[in-house]
């Protein structure tokens, strides 16, 4: 099956030649729906999956918190959490601090779910990300780190600083 998007970037020459910040958000924008498809062919939504390893770790987050870690929208969480809910994986519960909060919960089923999920889901990602040579790789995780770095240090008035067009 062809990758969904590819085919309508322009951009001339080789792809070899392409800038970084072109090749890296080519390689992004292909990156989820190839990965979401890895996880489905394994029975389990990929956003279900993501919000079940973030309860094996923090259980009992409000759904917009959630929401914020998985960076998804509340409504996502909402129709996820429903999901799982009525598939045994979840439980929603009153906050004990604020009756009006609601805590999703992870269960024995959602946690057995991920304990077998998650290592063939692992090696097929790992699988699907094993393009870097061993000697390339430090070079390769220093420029992701600077970059997320970037990302998150950006500033709106940088944003600003635009040329007007």
């Amino acid at each position: 099956m062809k990758n969904p998007g590819f085919s309508d970037l322009v951009m001339p020459g080789p792809m070899e030649e392409w800038p970084i910040g072109r090749l890296f958000a080519t390689a992004s924008r292909l990156s989820g729906p190839v990965a979401w498809r890895i996880i489905e062919k394994h029975g389990i939504s990929p956003a279900g999956f993501f919000l079940l390893r973030l309860l094996i770790v923090e259980d009992g987050l409000r759904p917009g918190e959630a929401a914020k870690r998985l960076l998804v929208t509340p409504a996502t969480i909402t129709s996820v959490a429903d999901t799982l809910e009525r598939n045994g994986h979840v439980r929603r519960e009153r906050s004990y601090r604020d009756r009006r909060g609601v805590m999703l919960r992870i269960t024995d089923s959602g946690r057995q779910l991920i304990a077998e999920k998650s290592q063939p889901i692992g090696r097929d990602l790992g699988r699907l990300y094993d393009v870097v040579d061993e000697g390339d790789e430090e070079a390769v995780r220093r420029f992701l780190v600077n970059l997320i770095k970037r990302f998150e240090n950006y500033s709106h008035e940088e944003e600003a600083e635009g040329d007007g067009a």
